[in-house]
C-alpha cells in the first residue's frame, strides 16, 4: 500500500460520551492524528490524507470554527520541527479561496519548512469538498478549451486528475472512516473509484495502532482486479 486515506469521524460523539464540552472532542484527535502518522512512517506507507476541514464545516458554530482553527494553528507549531526530524512534507489540499486569513502564515510555513521531505507525505484535506474540487477542475479544461489551449477530444482521465487538487498524489488504497459511518461525506470522491473502504467501530479519539493494523491486515487480504 502506497496510500492511506482517513475520514476522522466522532469527535464531538466522543467528547459527549466522556461528559465533556464537543470542542473539547478535536483536541483529543490530534493525538489520533499523531498515531496515524507514526504507523505510517513504520511501515513506509508514502502518502497519508486525513480530512481535518470540509467546506460543510463552515456551516458550524463560530465558536466551534474558531476553536478549530486555533488548534489548527496549534499543530502546526508544536509540530513543524518534528515532522521535520521525520522528514514528513505537509500540505493542505482544499480550495485556497475559503482558507481563513488567520491560519494562512501557519500553513504556508508548515508547507515551505517541509516541502522537501520525502519519507511520507501527509496531506491535510483542509476546507475541502470533492464536488467542489471537480468543479473547479472542470472550469479548468473549459478555460483551457476556450483560449484554444486544450481540445475536448484530449480531456481525458489524466487531464482531469492533473486539474484536481491531488495532482501528482496516487489515488488511495485504502479509505478508512471511523465512528461507524457508512459514508465518504464529500471526500475524494473521484480518487476514490477503486479504493477500499473500512469503517471503523470507534471514535476518531479511541483510534489505535491496533486498529490501523487490522485495516492494512484486511486490505492486505482483498485480491484487487480493478475490473479485470
Amino acid at each position: 500500500m502506497q496510500h492511506l486515506a482517513i475520514i476522522p469521524d466522532g469527535n464531538r460523539r466522543w467528547a459527549k460520551k466522556n461528559k465533556l464540552k464537543s470542542i473539547l472532542g478535536h483536541k483529543k484527535g490530534l493525538d489520533a492524528f499523531d498515531i496515524a502518522v507514526k504507523f505510517c512512517l513504520k511501515n513506509n506507507i508514502k502518502y497519508l490524507s486525513i480530512y481535518i476541514f470540509s467546506l460543510e464545516n463552515f456551516n458550524r458554530s463560530e465558536e466551534e470554527k474558531k476553536y478549530l482553527f486555533d488548534l489548527l494553528i496549534e499543530l502546526v507549531v508544536e509540530n513543524v520541527s518534528k515532522f521535520i526530524k521525520q522528514r514528513v512534507r505537509v500540505r493542505f489540499l482544499g480550495n485556497k479561496d475559503y482558507f481563513p486569513q488567520k491560519v494562512k502564515p501557519a500553513i504556508e510555513r508548515m508547507e515551505k519548512e517541509t516541502a522537501y521531505l520525502d519519507k511520507l507525505n501527509l496531506n491535510f484535506l483542509f476546507c475541502y469538498g470533492a464536488k467542489n474540487e471537480i468543479v473547479n477542475a472542470v472550469k479548468q479544461l473549459a478555460t483551457k478549451v476556450k483560449n484554444g489551449i486544450l481540445d475536448v477530444e484530449d480531456i481525458d482521465e489524466e487531464s482531469i486528475s492533473k486539474s484536481l487538487w491531488t495532482t501528482g498524489i496516487p489515488d488511495p488504497d485504502l479509505i478508512i472512516r471511523t465512528s461507524n459511518r457508512f459514508r465518504l461525506s464529500n471526500f475524494l470522491l473521484y480518487q476514490a473509484a477503486y479504493s477500499e473502504i473500512k469503517v471503523i467501530d470507534c471514535y476518531w479519539p479511541e483510534i489505535t495502532e491496533n486498529h490501523l493494523e487490522e485495516c492494512c491486515k484486511d486490505f492486505k487480504n482483498i485480491q484487487r482486479n480493478f475490473g479485470k
